[in-house]
């Protein structure tokens, strides 16, 4: 599963590709030396034309993306190369939709379809060990604030490359964040309406993995926890491929948009308090499958007895990384701002929930401290 750069050349010079568009973030693409990586992309390659969109934006937007798409319409290329995080990726992804800037914002909202051809292949090359866009058919769009997804088989990349000596090279509030997204994916996975055997084995794999390297990637990051971060983020990716998310990925994003706080760091927010929620309330649960069995199996992992020892090792988890997890010291006022992010909440997320939550559970969990009770 892990890549090195003579593979991404391979596959370069196997195919023939001769229009390649590169879509990176530019300070991210400049701290990975990434002119250098792309020259040995296209080494003794017969690719003639190289051309470079540069996003701006922390997460990704409506109006960028228009820009992305003229880029892409205009240059007709036969490979589009995605090196970045997962906002890089999903940009790259809505994007490459042959016609998708006819009735943009519609097909966005779910009101139109989009077409089921592609402008060209497309390889992803992650940067960041979290969101598993790579391997995923839903990618997200923020139209005035509010997030959105297209989820549709037609947009998961042709090609991805895992390479470890990349992420490397973040800085640890990054990795802390993107990291504990992964973390955060997987254990939504295991308890997700629409999770069956298949995504439980990808997300009990990525889990396993990741608390074993999560925290040495952190402080003393190398070429094997960097691997292993790599491959637990890949297989959250498989596993909410399948299952999709829950209630602390549907609550996080107006955190994002509004607080710019990121995305994995977003979902850290609320992780523990959802899950006792969930477990306390596991007679009300929705799911096909035992929910108390699948607590089992995260409290396995953990290597915990019960929902409140799980709880504090989710916390010990954050306080090691250094993700903050309070409001007020995050200078989010959370009396002033829940009834907005009760509106802007991911209803599409929220319905995977294994207990159904109304805006009272959610306004309860947001302003109390319900995880240390």
């Amino acid at each position: 599963m892990i890549s090195k750069i003579s593979e991404v050349n391979y596959y370069i010079k196997t195919n023939k590709f001769k229009k390649i568009a590169i879509i990176a973030g530019k300070k991210s693409f400049n701290k990975i030396n990434g002119k250098k990586i792309i020259k040995e992309i296209i080494h003794n390659t017969k690719t003639d034309d190289v051309k470079y969109f540069f996003k701006t934006n922390d997460f990704p937007e409506i109006k960028e993306l228009k820009k992305l798409i003229s880029f892409f319409e205009n240059f007709q290329p036969n490979l589009i190369l995605a090196i970045g995080g997962g906002s890089v990726i999903d940009y790259a992804k809505i994007a490459n939709i042959k016609n998708i800037s006819d009735n943009l914002v519609k097909k966005i909202h779910g009101k139109l379809q989009i077409g089921k051809k592609k402008i060209a292949k497309m390889v992803a090359i992650p940067t960041t060990a979290g969101s598993g866009a790579e391997v995923t058919s839903g990618a997200v769009i923020y139209i005035n604030k509010i997030k959105y997804s297209i989820d549709n088989e037609i947009i998961i990349p042709d090609k991805f490359f895992l390479l470890p000596k990349i992420i490397m090279k973040n800085k640890k509030n990054l990795k802390a964040s993107s990291g504990f997204d992964a973390i955060s994916q997987s254990i939504e996975s295991i308890i997700s309406v629409k999770s069956n055997n298949t995504s439980l084995l990808f997300a009990r794999k990525s889990l396993n993995i990741s608390l074993k390297n999560y925290l040495s990637f952190l402080k003393n990051p190398n070429f094997y926890n960097s691997s292993n971060m790599s491959i637990a983020a890949m297989l959250a990716g498989k596993a909410i491929n399948i299952s999709k998310t829950t209630a602390p990925h549907a609550v996080s994003y107006p955190f994002t948009s509004h607080f710019n706080i990121s995305h994995g760091h977003a979902v850290s927010l609320t992780l523990e308090k959802f899950l006792k929620f969930n477990y306390e309330n596991q007679k009300k649960s929705i799911t096909n499958f035992n929910l108390d069995k699948r607590y089992e199996i995260l409290f396995k992992i953990f290597g915990v007895k019960n929902i409140n020892e799980l709880n504090f090792k989710i916390k010990d988890l954050k306080y090691q990384a250094n993700l903050i997890d309070n409001f007020k010291k995050l200078k989010i006022d959370i009396n002033r701002y829940y009834p907005r992010i009760l509106r802007e909440i991911n209803v599409k997320r929220l319905k995977n929930n294994p207990i159904e939550l109304n805006k009272s559970d959610i306004k309860f969990i947001l302003l109390n401290n319900y995880s240390d009770e």
